[in-house]
């Protein structure tokens, strides 16, 4: 049984939501892409026009280092992060940022490129119960109401995963009471996280790419062998011929550089194809997860890498033996971290690696051909103010997340700027904007769950007014 939730140093409590408006659809968000596992929620009515100031903040919760999403399940909130040196689940409640448990264990982790050292993979909700795979490969699951560990696996050390370019990255997927990872194993054990290229041989051989583990009892279930690694992208689930497959893209550390999307029964592990996808440069982190298209049988995947010519996006279609096809290929649509969004026969998504080279485009999915693209800019005078600069500051939406929710898209920018979007092929709209606060490295998509909306703040802010937290804002419609 749940304790009653207790506020702690760490919350700041600003106002209680309103009601949920008569007759309003809601919906739990209890994985990285939400309910349905594509970037989108059934939710409605929500607040479509802000104040100046914007949506009202009802909790906030200052948090360590992560590069995560908050898992909603009924009351419960469900928080990942690295503080004091140990990776920290917290449960909270969802409207009052209230705590019914913590959890930690220390970790050693040094991310070789100097961002966080916090985890990467988000909390995933499932049967009451919690599971997080950490940024050293360490797989924990918890009771949702009690936040007692019922089992764990060290996967670093019983798979020999190496740590790759920024640790372990990828969430976890619950199916048919299964935990389906991407391990990125291999066959021989490193010594420590040694960041050296000479590590070619060990990485191109054999080992446990991807695992399923019961979710009660922790035991393995089935285990995937290739040479392929693990990516930053998160399995999902997709019907395909009217079976439920797991797509994965696999493809991590490794040189020559090998990987791909993956097509896996989940009920034996049976690899039905492996549809290679990745150019022969070294470096490569893709966090864009595949996007499926049941109507079509069909399967997107897209990276924004090699850098300086990147392979841009492919659909594949799938046989009735579960075999890919490649439809078509696109150099319009190389995403780096957020997952595309398909909606009416198109791909809404932010094609470019870096900042100054990204753009929100549309892209028919039937043909590959970019329908528009566009960049979002406007002028800010209050930003320029508070840096002491005299002309107004363009900011951009950079490297997006886009959230399709109650006939719209929201919108979170790179540097916490939200907005509402009509996106179609006939172009872009924006219906409203605000500056929820100044802060680079906004990369998680937000969660939204009973009309709020949850956004996880990575960095300190630029005016210095606010530092690392998770934000919880009223969306609520009339």
């Amino acid at each position: 049984m749940a304790q009653a939730p207790a506020p702690f140093d760490r919350l700041t409590f600003h106002a209680p939501p309103k009601p949920l408006a008569v007759g309003a659809k809601t919906s739990d968000w209890p994985r990285v892409l939400g309910p349905t596992d594509d970037a989108s929620s059934p939710e409605s009515p929500l607040l479509k026009k802000w104040p100046e100031s914007g949506p009202k903040a009802v909790w906030e919760v200052a948090t360590g280092e992560a590069y995560t999403s908050p898992a909603i399940s009924g009351e419960f909130c469900v928080l990942f992060h690295a503080l004091d040196g140990k990776e920290t689940i917290e449960c909270l409640n969802r409207e009052t940022g209230q705590r019914y448990w913590s959890q930690s264990y220390a970790i050693e982790y040094q991310d070789r490129y100097g961002f966080g050292n916090g985890p990467r993979g988000s909390p995933v909700i499932a049967n009451g119960i919690v599971v997080t795979l950490g940024v050293t490969s360490m797989l924990h699951a918890f009771d949702l109401k009690t936040g007692a560990e019922l089992w764990k696996q060290d996967l670093r050390k019983e798979y020999h995963v190496p740590q790759d370019f920024f640790g372990a990255g990828s969430s976890p997927l619950i199916l048919e009471g299964q935990v389906i990872v991407n391990v990125g194993g291999k066959a021989e054990a490193f010594d420590g996280f040694e960041d050296r290229r000479d590590r070619a041989e060990k990485l191109a051989t054999k080992g446990v790419t991807v695992a399923a583990f019961d979710l009660k009892a922790g035991t393995v279930k089935w285990k995937v062998e290739d040479q392929w690694g693990a990516s930053y992208a998160s399995p999902i689930p997709a019907k395909l011929h009217g079976q439920v497959k797991i797509l994965i893209y696999a493809g991590g550390e490794s040189n020559p550089a090998i990987g791909g999307l993956l097509c896996i029964d989940p009920a034996t592990g049976t690899v039905h194809d492996r549809f290679a996808w990745r150019d022969e440069e070294y470096i490569q982190a893709t966090g864009s997860s595949p996007v499926a298209i049941p109507e079509k049988n069909r399967a997107f995947i897209t990276t924004c890498y090699p850098k300086n010519k990147p392979l841009g996006g492919v659909m594949v279609e799938y046989d009735e033996s579960f075999k890919a096809r490649e439809v078509w290929q696109s150099k319009k649509i190389g995403v780096h971290w957020m997952t595309p969004v398909y909606h009416d026969g198109h791909l809404y998504a932010i094609d470019g690696e870096r900042e100054n080279n990204s753009r929100l485009v549309c892209v028919n999915a039937e043909t590959g051909a970019e329908v528009w693209g566009k960049n979002i800019e406007w002028e800010d005078a209050a930003f320029a103010t508070a840096q002491g600069r005299s002309k107004p500051v363009t900011l951009s939406i950079l490297r997006a997340s886009l959230l399709r929710v109650d006939g719209a898209f929201l919108c979170l920018g790179e540097t916490g700027s939200l907005h509402w979007l009509n996106l179609t092929p006939q172009g872009c709209e924006e219906t409203a904007r605000t500056q929820l606060f100044y802060a680079l490295n906004t990369w998680s998509l937000p969660a939204l769950s009973h009309g709020l909306l949850y956004v996880h703040q990575q960095a300190e802010s630029l005016d210095r007014k606010s530092g690392t937290r998770i934000v919880c804002y009223d969306l609520r419609g009339e």
